[in-house]
This record gives structure tokens, C-alpha cells and sequence, in this order.
């Protein structure tokens, strides 16, 4: 099944939150001279105009980048991110929004590398087209799983890999257990960012526990959700289950979830919780 696609969500709540924590990743391992290794197991088609009929049609970046595109950012996580959506727009008009291996392109070093997979039949050409003259980059028109297994290890001892299927068919969530456990089992050291929906309350809370119950230690759970459980039907907001994560990121999140929440969530809810320790 392959009916999914993101300029028909980009920039919107979920994005926000996902993205957030992959900037404050990337920051951190940026601090380091040595190169590390960024790998998306969902890619998407990289770039997405917020002009497009899809974008047009759902306007969900209103939900989400649209509420803090003129906020003059206090926490430093929040202050990068929103830099790197600027990069992107020559003026005040938000026009453009990245998706995650875009974000990672325009944060990364020359000597690091980036690998990515996508399998939709029409992003893939998309998202390949913008790595063309990067040097340390793997794009492939692949399964995430498959993609696991072809390119981790790299070559680089650090990484972040991030893990964000669109959990269309309810199997993507023991795939996403799966995978990581074999991700995981090849490339220990890495940093993992695992997105989620939250849809049904009792079958994300099902979901985490069976992320905790893999025994893969020092797992922090980040949390935005605009709307209670029991506002309405669908997606009520997203979080990321994180693990070995930067010892800074979960004061960073904290201080960053509480500045947005009033703009992008007043209604709503936060959490950052450190599920399992080192």
C-alpha cells in the first residue's frame, strides 16, 4: 500500500515536534569534529511547497510551522529550527517546508553522511534529485527495513537514525518493534528517533510498552498533543520515543515543548519522561 504522502501533512503539528527533536539531535552530534551518520527509513520526497494543491487542499502547516513562523524563538532548539525553515524562504512569506532528510542535508557537515529510503514510485525521484552533487549520501528507492539491513552499520561510529512510517496498516507498528530491534542489534551506538501518532490512546500506550518491554536501555519519551484524547476522531497529536539520547536533549525538549505549547497547542498537553535508564 503506498497511498500516502506527506505534502499532504507537511509542516503541520506532528512535523513540528518530530522535527524539533531531530534539530536538537543533530546540534548535539555537531559538537563533535568526527563525523557521524544520518539514515531516514521513510524519507519522503525531502521538499514540500506549502503552495502545492495537496498542501492547499488539507492546510495542515496552519496547525504547526504556520503558528510560529514570525515567533522570535527564546529556547535554542526552537531558535535552530526555525532557522533552518528560514534558509528556505527568501522572504517573510512561508513558502517551503522540509521534510526530515532535507532538514539533515542543510544541518549536516560535508564529511558526514546521509542515507536514506523511500519506496513510493513518485517521491522517490523527487527526494534522489537533491543528493545528486552530495558526495557522502545513499538514496534508494527501498524498503525501510531492507534499508536497515543494506546500509547499517556505516562506516561512521555515531549516527541518528530516524524511524517514522505513516502507520496506515496497524502491522507498521510491530514492523517498527522489528525493525528496530535489528537496527539496533547492528548499529548499538546510534541514536534512534522513533515517531508516533497518537490516534487511539490505549494502542500507543500498548505501542510504547512493547518498545520498553525490547530491553534496549536509556529510552526517553517526547510528547505534544494539541487536543485531549477525547476531543475529537483522528490524530490528537505525535510524540517521539528516543533512545540514547543526548543527555541534554530531554531539558531541551522541555524548555522548547513549553514555549510552542501556548502557540501551537493551547488547548492541549506536553510530556517528556524518561521511560527506561542507561
Amino acid at each position: 500500500m503506498l497511498s500516502y504522502r506527506h505534502s499532504y501533512h507537511a509542516g503541520n503539528h506532528a512535523d513540528v515536534v518530530k522535527h524539533l527533536v531531530q534539530v536538537a539531535i543533530i546540534d548535539y552530534l555537531l559538537k563533535k569534529d568526527k563525523p557521524f551518520c544520518y539514515h531516514d527509513s521513510h524519507a519522503g520526497a525531502g521538499l514540500y511547497s506549502l503552495a502545492s494543491e495537496q498542501a492547499l487542499k488539507t492546510a495542515e502547516y496552519e496547525t504547526g510551522i504556520g503558528k510560529l513562523w514570525l515567533h522570535q524563538a527564546q529556547s535554542p532548539a526552537l531558535q535552530s529550527y526555525l532557522e533552518v525553515i528560514k534558509s528556505l524562504n527568501t522572504d517573510e512569506e512561508l513558502s517551503f517546508y522540509p521534510g526530515s532528510p532535507k532538514i539533515a542535508e542543510l544541518m549536516l557537515r560535508p564529511t558526514d553522511s546521509i542515507q536514506a529510503t523511500e519506496l513510493h514510485p513518485s517521491d522517490y525521484p523527487i527526494l534522489a534529485s537533491q543528493f545528486i552533487r552530495r558526495r557522502y549520501s545513499r538514496i534508494e528507492n527501498q524498503d525501510a527495513w531492507a534499508g536497515f539491513k543494506a546500509m547499517l552499520p556505516p562506516l561512521h561510529k555515531r549516527g541518528l537514525v530516524l524511524i517514522d512510517p505513516p502507520y496506515e496498516l496497524k502491522h507498521e507498528y510491530q514492523d517498527v518493534v522489528a525493525g528496530l530491534k535489528l537496527a539496533y542489534q547492528r548499529f548499538p551506538q546510534a541514536t534512534y528517533a522513533i515517531w508516533y501518532p497518537v490516534i487511539e490512546r490505549a494502542a500507543i500506550e500498548a505501542f510504547i510498552r512493547e518498545l520498553v518491554s525490547t530491553g534496549i536501555k536509556n529510552q526517553l519519551r517526547i510528547e505534544l498533543c494539541p487536543l485531549s484524547d477525547t476531543d475529537s476522531y483522528g490524530m490528537t497529536g505525535s510524540g517521539m520515543l528516543v533512545i540514547n539520547p543526548p543527555y541534554t536533549l530531554a531539558d531541551t525538549m522541555r524548555q522548547a515543548l513549553a514555549e510552542i505549547q501556548p502557540l501551537v497547542a493551547p488547548n492541549g498537553d506536553w510530556q517528556v519522561h524518561q521511560l527506561v535508564l542507561e
